[in-house]
């Protein structure tokens, strides 16, 4: 060594010696050459690392050519002589930061790769070894030589796989870890697409080759045989697909994220029960809060791309793998859609209830009692963490003026003032037909728009809080149309509130009305019990919606404070749909003949509902807002009227004089009700004569309503509209 350590005319005599006495002894046997070359082998690490690089040229070109000898002589089974040989290339590629040597390394280890690929066995770890190092250079020719040569995996598919011994084994997972590093290189993007197609490609190989990892045995290795093909196979593919999408920017990790779950839908019906426990603690690392980047905009981005993007692959994965899957990984599913609603990102959140919604629609009927336990439990506990009770009880700091003039328009009551521009749901996307975001996913700027307008115009000590209250007054309206959706099926309320409105329009209501897709929905495998758990949620979201709308000083001080637009913020949507969300539910139990055993209870709970949503829709002054509540008006008048015969007291008949037009308050809406009943029939019809105004549509007499439902639920309620604790006659109404 001390002849080459001249930084100007190093002498390499020696070092040529030593090039000659290995090739020489190269013939001896394995026991004998490998104790020579521990000695030589580390010579070369040395020589290899000079900061001459005359020297380390000569090194590393002396070095290729001993290997190309000793690599024509191949390997025996269960020997890994090639290895030690070829680690010297290993250590002068981690250690030499010369971009010559390390080209010249590349190279070496190409050339080796293209003209004795059939006789590498245990070598093939070393030159994996020597690529991972190389891929995650800025050096585009090192990068470029490196992947081509990696290539190998595909395109000499047939030398590496056909002899695929236990050595060939030994180097997969590197090769694999290889290909990763390759993909994680920013500096090539399309390298990075490549290398995953590649990632995918192993994937095949594995997948027709498991007998081979199964008869594979290492002195490191204690693994039963029927796991062996999961740990030297499947996991390191799953794994580095993981690191690449914790590593990589959003389009590489975007492809790394559709190639594993690719590989889950290719090939998951071989993996057994425990490999999908292992394979999970991996893809659930995507949620995890700990790994997430600190930039909160790249926080944002990640949540509303790739973690939205996983979250439906997951349910995917759940519904193709339902039998397997649903003892170990359903409560890990639930409780990652909690956390996802948990989150300060609309579109995460909203993407939670979706997928929600998607794994009980789609496998509910495969469900057991257990499940659906599960199931309305994590409804619940969504619902209850997800009520935005600082809506209510928010005050702003003493001394705290509006950040905004007043404006004629902004100032009016809720009444003069459109209940779309004013709604605090009205930043929603729509769903499409399998719930999923319309749009492709965008940045989390963009999807997240309304709250960056709060962020903008409140204090900043609000500004969080309003973010979130914005998200939960989100999520509580989604997971109202979930309920919806999944005890009725989706658009069937959508479609019976079109034929309730179509049928008042024509002047009469059809009895044999029938909505095509009502069977198809999850409420005949809901117990009563579930059923209860579930309205108790909607009513209690519709009872703090109800609170919020009427709650005017409140509404003015978040207003003031910049929460939500030019306008006072309501809750208009919640308010309505819950309720009727929850009508819908007491009517079906109601009138099925299955839950008889629940009518009792079912009846009262119906009457006390209506009860209370009467008495509250008779005090509301604003038109606005009893415009919002047409279809819900509709949707109850229809129901009662379809209760069947048997069902009706026949003690109550509506007179005559009560077919009337009753006006609520409003010029120009109304509705009269005609009893049309013919000598045989104990139901009366209705025909509603809906006058068109400038206000809207019409809405019914609401003495009237307390008529019909008492008459209907039967004699033990009591007669007419007192029963529902209903003054007959409501101040500022017209007595009949």
């Amino acid at each position: 060594m001390d002849e080459l350590l001249s930084t100007t005319h190093p002498r390499m005599f020696s070092l040529q010696k030593i090039v000659e006495i290995s090739y020489y002894n190269m013939g001896r046997i394995r026991l004998q050459w490998s104790r020579i070359w521990e000695v030589i082998g580390d010579h070369f690490n040395k020589v290899g690392c000079n900061p001459n690089e005359d020297v380390a040229i000569f090194a590393v070109d002396s070095l290729r050519q001993l290997s190309m000898k000793f690599l024509e002589k191949g390997e025996l089974a269960n020997f890994r002589f090639q290895k030690d040989f070829l680690r010297p290339f290993e250590h002068i590629m981690k250690r030499n930061r010369s971009p010559t040597i390390r080209d010249m390394v590349v190279r070496c280890i190409a050339q080796m790769v293209n003209s004795q690929a059939a006789n590498i066995r245990s070598g093939w770890k070393n030159i994996f070894s020597v690529f991972h190092l190389a891929a995650s250079d800025q050096d585009e020719s090192i990068v470029e030589l490196a992947f081509q040569t990696t290539g190998i995996i595909e395109n000499y598919g047939n030398i590496y796989f056909l002899y695929f011994s236990p050595s060939t084994i030994d180097s997969f997972q590197d090769a694999v870890k290889c290909l990763s590093e390759f993909a994680c290189n920013a500096a090539f993007p399309d390298t990075s697409m490549e290398a995953i197609r590649l990632i995918r490609h192993c994937a095949k190989y594995v997948s027709d080759r498991p007998q081979a990892f199964k008869e594979y045995t290492s002195d490191d290795m204690n693994v039963a045989p029927e796991d062996r093909v999961w740990v030297r196979g499947w996991f390191p593919i799953l794994f580095e697909l993981s690191c690449i999408i914790n590593r990589c920017k959003l389009d590489v990790r975007t492809r790394g994220l559709t190639v594993m779950f690719e590989i889950m839908k290719t090939y998951g019906h071989t993996y057994e029960k425990h490999w999908w426990q292992d394979l999970f603690r991996i893809v659930f690392r995507i949620f995890d809060n700990m790994k997430l980047p600190e930039q909160q905009t790249e926080k944002a981005e990640w949540m509303t791309t790739t973690c939205n993007h996983a979250l439906y692959a997951i349910c995917d994965v759940f519904t193709q793998y339902l039998e397997v899957l649903s003892d170990v990984l359903l409560d890990d599913i639930f409780a990652q859609l909690y956390w996802c609603v948990q989150q300060d990102n609309e579109q995460l959140a909203r993407s939670g209830t979706n997928c929600l919604e998607n794994v009980v629609i789609l496998n509910g009927e495969k469900f057991t009692l257990e499940i659906w336990d599960k199931t309305c439990n994590c409804t619940l506990d969504i619902f209850k963490t997800t009520i935005p009770h600082a809506l209510l009880t928010w005050r702003p700091t003493s001394g705290e003026t509006a950040p905004r003039p007043p404006s004629p328009v902004s100032e009016r009551p809720l009444d003069t003032v459109s209940q779309k521009s004013v709604d605090i749901h009205d930043s929603f996307q729509p769903r499409s037909v399998d719930n999923r975001p319309q749009a492709p996913l965008v940045s989390a700027s963009a999807v997240n728009e309304e709250v960056s307008k709060i962020k903008s115009t409140a204090k900043f000590p609000e500004q969080k809080l309003f973010a979130a209250l914005l998200i939960k007054c989100v999520v509580q309206l989604e997971l109202i149309q979930t309920i919806d959706n999944i005890v009725f099926f989706p658009a069937t309320s959508k479609k019976e509130d079109a034929e309730n409105l179509a049928a008042a329009q024509r002047d009469a209501v059809d009895f044999d009305v029938r909505v095509d897709t009502q069977d198809q929905g999850m409420y005949r495998f809901l117990t009563s019990q579930q059923l209860f758990k579930l309205l108790d949620c909607l009513l209690e979201s519709h009872r703090f919606a109800k609170a919020f709308n009427s709650n005017n000083e409140q509404r003015t001080a978040l207003w003031k404070a910049g929460f939500k637009g030019k306008s006072k913020p309501n809750l208009l949507k919640q308010e309505t749909s819950s309720l009727a969300c929850g009508l819908r539910i007491l009517f079906r139990m109601y009138m099925d003949e299955s839950r008889v055993s629940a009518w009792e209870e079912v009846q009262q709970r119906l009457l006390n509902v209506c009860s209370e949503a009467l008495s509250y829709f008779l005090t509301l002054t604003s038109e606005s807002h009893r415009e919002a509540w047409t279809n819900l008006l509709l949707l109850f008048l229809t129901k009662v009227l379809k209760i069947s015969d048997n069902r009706v007291s026949m003690r109550l008949r509506i007179q005559p004089n009560s077919s009337s037009l009753i006006h609520v308050g409003m010029p120009g809406p109304r509705v009269a009700v005609q009893e049309l009943s013919e000598p045989n029939q104990a139901v009366p019809r209705l025909h509603c004569c809906l006058c068109r105004t400038t206000s809207g549509l019409a809405v019914s007499s609401s003495v009237l309503l307390c008529s019909l439902i008492s008459s209907s639920l039967g004699d033990s309620v009591g007669e007419g509209s007192e029963s529902l604790g209903i003054p007959r006659q409501v101040p500022g109404f017209p007595q009949h």
